[in-house]
């Protein structure tokens, strides 16, 4: 009997060595960061600053890939089931994370069950743009030309269902102005009808809209975020130009449910230390990105907090993909 106690409790050592070691293993294998969209957009740039500088701080490796389909929702649906040893995680943004799981009846995953909030790097604003030929250059001004004149009330988005459609319907709701959204395939469609006047209004990221803006093509009104933009400091913000009103979007990263909890803290915490690099932050300036350093905590408050704004304007717009 001495004997089989010796032996079970060998092997339960052995069990629990070897569990430690694949949590080991898993810890200090490469990071893969799994970016949904294809090389050279705003959030595949946004991993490979923060790969970059996060490899030395972990002192492994971190690869960047890039798993394009269904508008993101490929990857998502891909790493949801990631096993515990799988050192992942998902730059995500609020398409993703907000939208998606509204607008399809089966997004093939659960934001809120397959995934973990880790650190928010980015935030970015929404613009509103007008045609150099519409007569205002107040945000109120158009607003007042837009009740005079109805037919006018044509506001142009990149794609129907993106961020900035819904940002044009909070628009028109706050503004009392009873707008028809004209969805195109593209920022590029957008601003060239937007130049050429076939289109009197247009709603996109700023960062987007503001070379033309800046070229005197045509004339941002007003900006969404809670301050203005620091790309562009004389454009006044919805809240100055009268129209109580504050929507951003962002990038984030997020691990798959099954991570360990400790591994997701190490990840946040190295992923904020890098974000609070000056040098870094610079080069997200450069980039016509505005940084962002977050615990995970801080993330999963601001997500809780950006559903609440979004999720009524998405389920009343009744838009189905």
């Amino acid at each position: 009997m001495h004997r089989r106690h010796l032996l079970l409790a060998a092997s339960a050592a052995a069990l629990a060595s070897a569990a430690g070691n694949v949590h080991a293993q898993s810890a200090d294998a490469p990071l893969r960061i799994v970016v949904p969209y294809a090389a050279g957009g705003s959030s595949d740039r946004a991993a490979r600053l923060v790969a970059d500088r996060l490899g030395p701080r972990l002192g492994q490796t971190v690869l960047v890939e890039n798993r394009t389909g269904a508008g993101g929702r490929l990857a998502a649906q891909q790493l949801r089931n990631a096993p515990a040893n799988q050192n992942v995680l998902l730059l995500a943004n609020p398409a993703i994370m907000v939208v998606a799981p509204l607008v399809f009846k089966d997004a093939g995953y659960d934001p809120d069950k397959d995934f973990q909030p880790v650190s928010q790097v980015t935030e970015y604003e929404f613009g509103l743009a007008v045609a150099s030929a519409v007569p205002v250059k107040e945000l109120s001004h158009l607003l007042a030309w837009l009740r005079v004149n109805p037919a006018q009330a044509n506001f142009g988005v990149p794609a129907t269902g993106s961020l900035p459609h819904f940002f044009a319907l909070m628009t028109g709701e706050k503004a009392a102005v009873k707008a028809q959204v004209v969805g195109y395939r593209g920022s590029a469609p957008l601003i060239s009808d937007l130049i050429g006047g076939q289109l009197p209004v247009a709603f996109d990221t700023f960062d987007t809209l503001l070379p033309q803006h800046e070229g005197g093509k045509i004339r941002i009104l007003a900006s969404s975020g809670a301050k203005r933009s620091q790309f562009a400091k004389d454009i006044p913000t919805y809240k100055e130009s009268g129209l109580d009103l504050v929507a951003t979007g962002w990038n984030a990263f997020f691990a798959p449910a099954a991570m360990p909890a400790a591994q997701v803290q190490r990840l946040s915490t190295a992923i904020r230390e890098v974000m609070s690099e000056p040098d870094l932050q610079h080069k997200f300036v450069d980039a016509r990105m505005t940084p962002v350093a977050s615990t995970a905590a801080q993330t999963a408050t601001m997500l809780k907090t950006y559903r609440a704004q979004w999720a009524p304007v998405v389920r009343q717009s009744g838009y189905q993909p």
